[in-house]
């Protein structure tokens, strides 16, 4: 987080991220205490994925898992001091997002036409509405990519910004005797930004790998 209400969403000081970065990697060389709880995390998190794809498909649950671990390294990245998370851009989330989710549709179509060109009807449609059926379907895989990334951005930079605003007003009131009450409410909302850098990385898996269970199957 930066001292600014929106410099959060500024990346021109993302040289700090390399130090934060170093210091993460140093913390774990160092410590292993927390590593088996770490795991437990994960486990939990990627067990329910892992079960939504296909057994053959065991590449992209190593990827799905190395992707989640990506997400929630760079959103604790961004609830740092005087640091630049990468989840709050964009550009970054669609590089994410338009990867995987193009993989998935090339893949798809190359290795069966008919197979997924039948997911663009509805079973039992009526044969009038099977055209406006077809674009409207073929405009919510189109959107896919642009409402994955819109979503973990906005997140992730509505609670920077939050974070940012309640850091000003603690400066503001520091000698009105609300200290206390205003670092509790802080640390509160600090440990709810823990729980939802959590959440929304899994939310982005989860749904990409939902998007592959329409991949055509032997």
């Amino acid at each position: 987080m930066m001292s600014d209400l929106f410099s959060s969403l500024d990346g021109c000081h993302s040289y700090m991220s390399w130090l934060v970065c170093i210091m993460f990697c140093s913390f774990f060389f160092l410590n292993w205490t927390w590593v088996p709880s770490l795991i437990l995390v994960i486990n939990a998190l990627t067990g329910h994925l892992w079960g939504s794809i296909e057994s053959k498909f065991y590449s992209l649950k190593l990827m799905l898992t190395s992707m989640i671990l990506l997400i929630i390294t760079n959103n604790f990245i961004g609830l740092t001091p005087f640091t630049y998370g990468l989840t709050s851009s964009l550009w970054f989330n669609s590089s994410l997002a338009l990867s995987c989710w193009g993989c998935f549709l090339l893949s798809g179509w190359v290795f069966s036409f008919k197979a997924s060109a039948a997911h663009l009807v509805p079973a039992g449609s009526p044969v009038v509405l099977i055209p406006f059926l077809v674009i409207i379907e073929t405009i919510s895989v189109t959107i896919r990519p642009l409402t994955l990334s819109v979503r973990l951005m906005a997140n992730m930079s509505a609670g920077h910004i939050v974070l940012a605003l309640m850091s000003n007003v603690m400066s503001s009131y520091l000698g009105y005797g609300m200290l206390g009450l205003l670092t509790i409410l802080m640390v509160s909302y600090y440990l709810f930004e823990f729980f939802v850098c959590f959440i929304q990385a899994y939310i982005f898996t989860l749904l990409l790998s939902l998007y592959s269970i329409e991949h055509p199957t032997i």
